[in-house]
Order: C-alpha cells, then sequence, then structure tokens
C-alpha cells in the first residue's frame, strides 16, 4: 500500500489516496484516530462508473463515518476509472443497454456476463485492500462494508470473516447463483430500496433480500429513482454501523 496524496480536510477528517499495486483507493479518518486510539472502518462499495465520478458521493458517506468515529475505505473497481478495459464486460454494458433501450427483459446471461466477473475479481481485491488497511495503526477494527455492487457486498459477507455487518444497496442486477450465496449471510444487514429505481429488478432485489439468512436483517425502501436517497436513509444506515460496530 503506497501513499499518493494527503489532505486534511475542513472537519478535520484525513483523507489519503493510495494504491494497492496497481489498483487506486481512498482512506478516509477521523481527527481522532490514532495508534492509541484505533478505528473502526467501513468499506465504502459504488457501482462501476470511476471514483472520480464517484467522489463526491463517496467522500459525503466517508465524512458522516468519520463524524462518528469510523475510518473509511474505497477502491477502484476492475475495468473501471483509469484501470484497464475490459473487452467481455464493455460488451455485457453494450448487450444490457440494448436490451433496455428496446424494452426488453434482461436475460439471465447478460445479467451473468455483467456481474460475476466483477464480482470475481473484486472481492479478492477488496480483501487485499483490508490486509493493508487493518495493518494501520490508526485502522483496528471492527470493519462494515457499506453500498453496491449488492453482488460484491453478498459474496464479501460470505467469504471475509472480518466484516461483522453490511448495509447494501439494491440498485444492481443480481444473478441467480448469487441467491444461493445470500443463504449463508449470517452478519446482520441494513438493505436499502429505491422503490422505483429505473435500472432494477424490484422483485428481484425483494428476493434476495428474503433469501438472507441473517437472522438481523432489515429492508428500507424509498419512493423515488436509483439516486433519488433521502438524507433520513443515510441517517439509518449510520446509527446500523454505531449498533455494530461502535
Amino acid at each position: 500500500m503506497h501513499v499518493t496524496s494527503e489532505q486534511r480536510l475542513d472537519d478535520g477528517v484525513l483523507e489519503r489516496g493510495f494504491t494497492l499495486g496497481e489498483i487506486p483507493g481512498i482512506l478516509w479518518t477521523p481527527a481522532s484516530a490514532s495508534g492509541s486510539a484505533p478505528v473502526p472502518l467501513i468499506l465504502l462499495g459504488h457501482p462501476p462508473l470511476g471514483l472520480r465520478a464517484m467522489y463526491p458521493r463517496l467522500a459525503a458517506r466517508a465524512r458522516q463515518a468519520a463524524a462518528d468515529g469510523f475510518a473509511a475505505a474505497t477502491i477502484e473497481l476492475p475495468g473501471s476509472g483509469d484501470r484497464p478495459r475490459q473487452a467481455a464486460a464493455d460488451q455485457a454494458r453494450a448487450d444490457l443497454r440494448r436490451a433496455m433501450e428496446a424494452g426488453e427483459p434482461v436475460g439471465d446471461e447478460i445479467i451473468d456476463a455483467l456481474v460475476l466477473p466483477l464480482v470475481d475479481q473484486a472481492v479478492p481485491e477488496w480483501q487485499a485492500a483490508l490486509d493493508a488497511l487493518l495493518s494501520l495503526p490508526e485502522i483496528g477494527g471492527p470493519v462494515g462494508y457499506s453500498g453496491g455492487v449488492i453482488s460484491i457486498g453478498v459474496r464479501l459477507a460470505v467469504v471475509e470473516p472480518r466484516i461483522e455487518a453490511a448495509c447494501l444497496f439494491a440498485g444492481s442486477f443480481v444473478p441467480r447463483v448469487m441467491f444461493e450465496e445470500a443463504r449463508r449471510v449470517t452478519i446482520p444487514l441494513h438493505v436499502l430500496l429505491q422503490w422505483d429505481d429505473e435500472g432494477n429488478d424490484r422483485q428481484a432485489a425483494l428476493d434476495l433480500f428474503d433469501a438472507f439468512g441473517s437472522e438481523e436483517k432489515s429492508l428500507h425502501a424509498h419512493m423515488g429513482g436509483h439516486t433519488g436517497v433521502p438524507q433520513s436513509a443515510g441517517d439509518a444506515a449510520a446509527r446500523f454501523f454505531t449498533r455494530h460496530l461502535g
């Protein structure tokens, strides 16, 4: 893990850009974090639109986490931002756009081609990032995951025992195989769903929630499209992490 930039934001949060091999990332830590007082960590998931495009929303979420006493970190997903393009993923996105523009159902083959290779590559990268982040003296765990792509969050919840709670954003297509993985999820879950999300299969999101094996899980549905998440939803997610990580 190599730190590439560092700045202190106006609320005292320390923002550091880093690279993990060739993978860019960003780490935010509250002013209170130190080697003698390490803080929990929230991993910030996001869609594969690139860190530059997602930065305003990620930074806002990170600063809310810091205000609650948590560090937050994110990494660039495979095939997005400045990382090398992936021809198969680009083709799957083109097929998805074509189906949606034609008003046709999005078939399982398109969803699998779009999501499963991303999950298979991204999850080990998140785990490597977690190894590096937890080696820092000012970060001590426990660890939470917050955001999308929801299938990445599901896989991480299954294979990464250091993640103790997750807030999942139901705003992406879900391969059928992920429903089987969801049954193996046991950590506390807080799931956000935008009821009128134009790019989300609402019934699939509801079925996925039903499949989760967690004893503690809650579904928070709000009217509005993909980017219309109300502030109250963020506040509720913050309270969820305070209960389980604080």
